[in-house]
Parts: structure tokens; C-alpha cells; sequence
């Protein structure tokens, strides 16, 4: 059978999820032209941290909104809603890796032989490593290849996000010195999205119990 195609609205959609997803970047990027050929001020007094910054938030900005794509499909009742996981969680870990990428290359200078003292040192870095680290086998076998060669263990190993997500938010709230409001509603988020899978969970195990009584 050929394979079905997708449909318009699906083409759209994707379409229009792949602009906001690389909105952030383009901004960032023409800011970080006007002030390398201008001087100016538009990232601010520290554009280093500035861009590291915006980087993170948006890796984790998108990576909340991946957790989120099951609960509103179940909410929602829309399947439909699936496509977008997988490409939603592709572009956190791609602004994951620019926010390291930022990190290795404006703040230590290109001394990265430094980061594996910075990840010892510092317990920030250490849990923020440690989620890319996390992110990299999922976004590796994001695949329909990997899906079909991996079977039931595909599940297993994509539960890996939650840890992640988990030490992305830990990552934040240790890097903000004093204003914790921002790190502490990303904080909540997550709480929402990982107790509604445990609830789920729960109710599946206690259905499946009264079925087998």
C-alpha cells in the first residue's frame, strides 16, 4: 500500500509550529548582529549570559510543552495532537544543545577542556549536563527506524524525559541567585504534568485490579 498522505491542515499546522518554534532564534540571532556590528545595547549589559539564557529557557520552555502534548491529547480526545511530540521535543533538545553550545564557546572561550571541572564544581552545570545527557539518546532515537527496532523498549527508554525535565527545572531554580518566581513556576508546571501521568497511572492499575478481581 503507498504510504497515506498527510493532510493539508497537518502540513499547516507543522508549518506554523516550525516558524514559532524558530521565532525565538531569529530574534536572538538578529540581536546578536546588531550588537556585534553596532555596539549597541539590545541584549543588554551582559550579552554572554543574556543569550545563554534565552537559549536555556527556551529548551525548557519547549521541552514543558512536549510533557504537555499528552495530557491535552487526552483532554482533548484528539490524537492528532501526537504529531507535534516528536517535533516539539526535537527542537528543545536543538535549543538545548545552542544553550551548551553558547556556554563552551562565548562564556568559556573555547577552553572546553574546563568543562568537566565547571560540571564537577558547580552543581548547576552538573544537573544541567546531565539532563542534555538525558535529552540526547531520546532526540538520537526519535526516529521511525529506532521506534520499529526498538519496540516496547522505545516506551521505556522515552520515559527518560521526565528525569530530564525534572533536572532542567533543578538546572534553572540553582542558576537564578535570588529571584526564584520564574524557576518556581516551571517548577509547578512540571509538578502538574508528571502528577497527571501519576494519576493516570494510578487509575489504570486500580481498573486493571478490579478487572482481575
Amino acid at each position: 500500500m503507498p504510504p497515506r498522505k498527510t493532510p493539508p491542515r497537518i502540513i499547516a499546522a507543522k508549518t506554523i509550529v516550525h516558524l514559532l518554534a524558530l521565532t525565538p532564534l531569529a530574534i536572538l540571532a538578529w540581536q546578536f548582529w546588531d550588537v556585534y556590528s553596532t555596539n549597541n545595547d539590545a541584549l543588554g549589559a551582559d550579552p554572554v549570559a543574556e543569550i545563554e539564557h534565552r537559549l536555556g529557557l527556551w529548551a525548557l520552555r519547549l521541552l514543558m510543552l512536549t510533557l504537555a502534548i499528552t495530557p491535552l491529547r487526552q483532554l482533548t480526545a484528539k490524537p492528532v495532537l501526537l504529531r507535534f511530540r516528536r517535533m516539539l521535543g526535537l527542537y528543545a533538545f536543538a535549543y538545548a544543545c545552542l544553550h551548551l553550545s553558547a556556554y563552551l564557546v562565548l562564556d568559556l572561550r573555547g577552553y572546553w577542556t574546563q568543562i568537566f571541572e565547571e560540571i564537577a564544581k558547580r552543581p548547576y552545570i552538573t544537573v544541567g549536563f546531565a539532563a542534555w545527557l538525558l535529552l540526547l539518546p531520546l532526540a538520537i532515537t526519535s526516529t521511525q527506524g529506532w521506534i520499529r527496532r526498538l519496540g516496547r523498549n522505545w516506551g521505556r527508554l522515552h520515559k527518560l524525559v521526565y528525569a530530564a525535565g525534572v533536572l532542567a527545572v533543578l538546572h534553572f531554580w540553582w542558576l537564578v541567585k535570588s529571584d526564584i518566581r520564574e524557576p518556581a513556576l516551571y517548577a509547578a508546571i512540571l509538578a502538574t504534568l508528571l502528577g497527571w501521568r501519576a494519576w493516570k497511572w494510578l487509575a489504570k492499575r486500580r481498573t486493571s485490579a478490579t478487572h482481575v478481581a
